[in-house]
């Protein structure tokens, strides 16, 4: 009876006692691998858990990645050369157009000047028109067989007639070296306001007349010797891609010139 009671109390405590020697036996005995290895069994599928993806699922989500970022960089360029091309064909009977792409740009002359992929090759001279989606761009100053420089708008030297849409006033254009570009009127007041759509003028003898350019932004109509409006620029000079490169215009001293030469022409055969 005393050894029952003695064994209810004490048989716990034996128990854990035991279990612990045997343990500790058992860990000697292997050096703790046993431990080691429940450990390891435990916590492996954690690691891969939180581990995230491996150096070759991240090689291939990056070889994805590039060829969607390829696919939507050629969808862009095949709508922009759809809207283009639609665009001279609906004018190619009045305007002959050639379609260029900028090729050349630097950092120092970002907003004064482009290179283009055309020269004499496909016709380009100097004192072609260039422009671009939204209107005018610039004009061809230097050409090359397979290449042409474009002074830019938005240059500083750049010189526009340009006429306001609703009321006819007028005035000269003049780059700004960014997205705007500076009018100065003819008149000390003209007949202007905010929102005012700006064309080139028929005066222009680089430019044909109606050429989309710009619309008014600001104006200072208190400005001396001349009132001037600030213009924000229709095409997108800051990201230029592809371009319609226009023939020079002809002007009334081409025609001078040309109906002057063909009088020296007649007058030199012989009767």
């Amino acid at each position: 009876m005393f050894t029952a009671r003695w064994w209810e109390r004490r048989g716990l405590q034996i128990g854990l006692l035991s279990l612990v020697v045997g343990t500790a036996f058992v860990l000697r005995q292997t050096q703790g691998s046993v431990l080691l290895e429940l450990y390891q069994g435990i916590t492996r599928p954690l690691e891969v858990i939180n581990s995230g993806p491996t150096k070759e699922e991240k090689l291939r989500d990056a070889q994805i990645l590039e060829l969607q970022t390829q696919i939507v960089d050629l969808q862009s360029q095949n709508q922009k050369l759809k809207q283009i091309l639609n665009y001279s064909e609906q004018n190619k009977a009045a305007k002959p157009v050639t379609i260029a792409r900028v090729i050349g740009r630097s950092a120092g002359n970002w907003w004064q000047q482009v290179i283009l992929n055309r020269g004499t090759s496909s016709g380009v001279e100097e004192g072609s028109v260039v422009r671009a989606e939204g209107g005018l761009i610039g004009l061809v100053e230097n050409v090359t067989s397979n290449s042409s420089r474009v002074l830019l708008i938005s240059d500083f030297k750049s010189q526009v007639g340009v006429t306001v849409s609703r009321t006819n006033a007028k005035g000269v254009l003049r780059g700004d070296g960014s997205s705007e570009a500076v009018l100065e009127f003819y008149e000390k007041v003209p007949n202007v306001k905010l929102g005012d759509l700006i064309a080139t003028s028929t005066y222009s003898q680089k430019f044909p007349p109606g050429i989309a350019v710009g619309r008014i932004k600001s104006l200072d109509l208190k400005r001396l010797p001349a009132s001037i409006a600030k213009i924000e620029l229709f095409p997108p000079i800051r990201s230029l891609d592809w371009v319609e490169i226009y023939p020079k215009p002809i002007t009334q001293s081409d025609v001078q010139t040309s109906n002057a030469s063909e009088s020296k022409s007649q007058a030199a055969k012989p009767n």
